[in-house]
């Protein structure tokens, strides 16, 4: 059984909530290759739940091949093969090498159309009142496995410069770029999602599955907002990183983010 099956077979109960918990736990390494799993009885007492409850949970673990039953030792943790599909992604700078990703991975278009946009974004954009938007969703995968999922707003007049066909093939930031767009600078933000069913069968995961979000808008040198991205990431395919150097003297001394070049583009 593949992953996605597993997850849909156990997902929304209990069961499947304590499998993500223990899954997560055992993909971060905070419970490590070897490392003994405590009895049904001490889980289901430690997440308040039936015993029937945890056996479900870990027959889906076992199936997942992240853990091994062992007659006379107990449950333990079995070690992972390291995923390539893994995509680490530095914060420290937004607009530099942001084609390292689109090289490094294959786009799935599923949406494309001109539409009205939120007022949100709208106002993110700092676009006119009716003022329309191309709005696209893509999902991207490496070595054909998901990663992300992609919901982007370009203003109808610089969109109007590439076509579907462009978008499915060629990384946005070139189009923008064709399009005689000067990017200047970017706001990013970072949070957490819950995935809904769309994104869910989009990115191989089970409804209500955990996701990184994060949200970019982009500027052009003239201050004029030209890309409003949503975006949603699956946590074991994609990491955030920050270098930091500590500076300052005395009590004043603080963290502050390196300069970097690693930051790929979506």
């Amino acid at each position: 059984m593949n992953e996605s099956s597993l997850q849909t077979a156990v997902s929304g109960t209990k069961s499947h909530n304590l499998y993500l918990l223990l899954r997560d736990a055992i993909l971060s390494r905070r419970l490590e290759p070897g490392d003994k799993l405590p009895g049904e009885l001490k889980l289901a007492e430690q997440y308040k739940v039936s015993r029937v409850t945890v056996r479900r949970a870990m027959e889906a673990l076992q199936r997942a091949g992240l853990i091994a039953r062992r007659p006379g030792v107990g449950t333990v943790v079995l070690e992972q093969p390291l995923d390539a599909t893994v995509m680490t992604a530095s914060v420290s700078n937004l607009l530099p090498n942001m084609l390292k990703m689109s090289r490094a991975s294959k786009v799935r278009l599923l949406e494309f159309a001109y539409v009205t946009p939120e007022p949100s974004i709208r106002d993110k954009l700092k676009l006119a009142s009716g003022e329309k938007t191309q709005r696209s969703v893509r999902v991207r995968q490496v070595e054909d496995q998901p990663f992300s999922y992609l919901t982007t707003h370009v203003p109808a007049r610089i969109a109007h410069h590439y076509s579907e066909s462009d978008l499915a093939h060629t990384p946005l930031f070139v189009l923008l770029e064709q399009s005689g767009v000067t990017i200047d600078h970017a706001t990013q933000t970072i949070s957490a999602a819950l995935a809904t069913q769309t994104e869910a069968e989009a990115l191989g995961v089970a409804v209500g599955s955990p996701l990184l979000a994060l949200t970019r808008v982009v500027y052009d040198r003239n201050g004029e907002g030209v890309e409003h991205l949503d975006a949603l990431y699956r946590p074991d395919r994609y990491r955030f990183q920050i270098d930091l150097n500590r500076t300052g003297e005395d009590d004043a001394r603080y963290w502050e983010p390196l300069p970097g070049d690693k930051e790929p583009g979506a």
